[in-house]
């Protein structure tokens, strides 16, 4: 009797014990897990506060979360959060996360984009709801083909404009974007051209210059469209510059590290 005793106690210590470490382990994933959503609702609360400073309403500024290297399960935590706007810059990962994820989740592509690649993008990624990355009219035309031949509605795009002048970074110089905006509007009837997208420069004092520039190029577009600049987004600032960039007219920021904290490369051997 007993030996039939000590045997149940060692079995209610083990439960314990193993309800114990389930415990802390959910506990310690749990605390991992809210660290994005709480990130997530300090950005929304300085997007906020940018708009106020520049009297604008802060509900006409998109956030695209960018969850470019992390995995799953925490761009899952920032969805039941309540975001559903997420950006990505390669095609590979955005089509391997879209077939995880829920549906109703509005993605944009805004790395650059070859035409090899605009198949896997299209038919890869249904709630593919914009291209940020447009610039030059090869691509242009290769979605807009796409599109129609895939018999998705009209795809939203921006004109990328590479308002820094390095040659690392893609965009088409601001002297040639009305010319391609006006390709994409007048030539390519699958694509719903809604702006400009400028990534700037790293060094933060030469930013303001990036967005000011982008800004012109928006007023040149609209004023040769016959569009309010309102209809037209400004797609600039990201996790180092974002508040700048809605006090100078920003729509649509791209905040990445400040929501899901460094990027996550694999590491070489």
């Amino acid at each position: 009797m007993k030996n039939q005793e000590h045997e149940e106690e060692r079995k209610r210590r083990e439960n314990h014990i193993n309800e114990q470490v389930e415990a802390e382990t959910m506990a310690a994933s749990a605390a991992t897990d809210g660290v994005a959503a709480t990130a997530l609702r300090s950005v929304i609360q300085r997007v906020h506060q940018a708009a106020e400073r520049s009297s604008r309403p802060p509900d006409r500024i998109r956030i695209v979360a960018v969850s470019k290297t992390k995995p799953v399960s925490v761009i899952r935590q920032v969805y039941e959060a309540g975001h559903r706007c997420f950006g990505e810059n390669y095609v590979q990962e955005i089509v391997e996360k879209a077939a995880q994820l829920p549906d109703d989740l509005e993605w944009h592509f805004i790395g650059n984009l070859q035409s090899n690649k605009v198949k896997p993008l299209l038919a890869g990624v249904p709630n593919l709801a914009m291209v940020e990355s447009v610039d030059n009219e090869k691509i242009a035309g290769r979605l807009n083909r796409m599109v129609e031949t895939m018999g998705r509605k009209p795809l939203k795009v921006l004109v990328q404009v590479n308002t820094s002048g390095e040659e690392s970074k893609s965009g088409v110089e601001p002297s040639g974007c009305l010319e391609l905006v006006k390709h994409v509007s007048q030539n390519c009837p699958n694509l719903e051209f809604c702006g400009l997208m400028t990534i700037g420069m790293p060094d933060y004092t030469s930013t303001p210059e990036n967005f000011k520039t982008l800004a012109k190029c928006r007023s040149e577009v609209c004023k040769a469209l016959g569009i309010p600049e309102e209809q037209c987004d400004l797609s600039m600032g990201m996790s180092g510059d974002f508040e700048l960039a809605i006090e100078m007219g920003s729509t649509n920021v791209r905040i990445g590290s400040t929501i899901f904290g460094a990027r996550e490369y694999p590491k070489k051997n």
